[in-house]
């Protein structure tokens, strides 16, 4: 009994079966919108229904499964689908969240700020060290607190 719930749990998340081959690479993982538009899926195909279309290229996007050349994401605000790898890069970016944000000269909280940002606005990934995040925005470089931006994992180095 035991294995027939896991075989239907596999198959609602991978309906060709489990062993539908991914790209390999670590799950779950960020990546960001390739296109200027892109549908959301209900399922890994085009046979699935459109359940949403993107029309912000850069957003970042949350990995958390593959079947074959589709990846289930996962977006800021919680919304999760389907949609085919030609659409995303792995070009890292992040969404400001909350309220307006300072771009700061320096990771410390009193460093002055070089630029404001708004919630919503994306920018382009640069380095984390541990709670700070260098992102860049529209020709602005600043580093912003982890958590005042969606896009990375809790302790992610990135250089």
């Amino acid at each position: 009994m035991a294995t027939l719930v896991l075989l239907a749990v596999l198959l609602a998340v991978f309906p060709g079966g489990a062993g539908a081959a991914g790209s390999g690479l670590p799950l779950p993982r960020f990546v960001s919108l390739r296109a200027e538009k892109a549908n959301l899926r209900k399922g890994p195909g085009v046979r699935y229904p459109v359940e949403w279309v993107y029309v912000r290229r850069f957003m970042p996007l949350e990995i958390t499964a593959e079947y074959e050349n589709w990846r289930k994401i996962r977006d800021w605000e919680g919304t999760e689908g389907w949609v085919h790898e030609s659409l995303l890069s792995g070009r890292r970016t992040v969404v400001l969240t909350g309220a307006v944000r300072s771009l700061r000269r320096k990771p410390a909280k009193r460093a002055p700020a070089v630029a404001r940002a708004e919630p919503g606005v994306i920018g382009k990934l640069l380095e984390c060290r541990k709670t700070w995040c260098r992102i860049a925005v529209k020709g602005y470089k600043g580093w912003v607190r982890r958590q005042e931006f969606w896009g990375t994992y809790p302790g992610e180095i990135i250089e």
